[in-house]
């Protein structure tokens, strides 16, 4: 497996991605909508074909980890990913590097703690408000599980806040 960044060549399937499995390009997270086809990224190369990818953004101190995904379960590949934007994070002084999933992605959840993300606050019903940004998203999700809150977690690289 390669990591490499996401570039012209590969972009339009990642895009493709993003809008056959999550209606993109637009994607909500806690209330604000951000259009994924313009954010930076990596993707992850097995045997020349591209087998996840991730796509973050900047905003002030802070990276956030605005979609990933893995086509392949288990084999480091959202590992890698989640490595490579946490080493652009640090590069770029971060404070904090943080996401957001649904509750019904137990899958997700988990692979984020035991990366190391800390759960920084389950945004109740916040989902009410993704539907109003973005229309046609499921009521139920992984396991029939109702979607309805935003789960955010965080890993802190500068705890005091200052400095790089």
């Amino acid at each position: 497996m390669n990591i490499v960044s996401l570039n012209s060549q590969n972009r339009a399937q990642v895009d493709k991605f993003i809008k056959d499995e999550w209606g993109g390009p637009m994607i909500v997270t806690l209330g604000n909508l951000y259009d994924s086809s313009f954010l930076p990224g990596f993707i992850a190369l097995d045997g020349g074909q591209i087998a996840g990818a991730v796509l973050y953004r900047f905003d002030g101190d802070e990276c956030e980890i605005a979609a990933i995904y893995s086509l392949v379960q288990n084999r480091g590949i959202g590992t890698a990913l989640t490595n490579s934007v946490l080493g652009v994070a640090k590069e770029r002084g971060c404070r904090r590097l943080w996401l957001c999933t649904t509750n019904d992605n137990t899958h997700a959840i988990r692979f984020y703690q035991k990366f190391g993300f800390a759960l920084k606050a389950v945004h109740i019903g916040s989902f009410e408000t993704v539907r109003r940004l973005k229309e046609g998203l499921p009521a139920r999700g992984i396991d029939s599980i109702p979607i309805e809150h935003e789960f955010e977690f965080e890993i802190i690289l500068r705890p005091d806040g200052v400095g790089a």
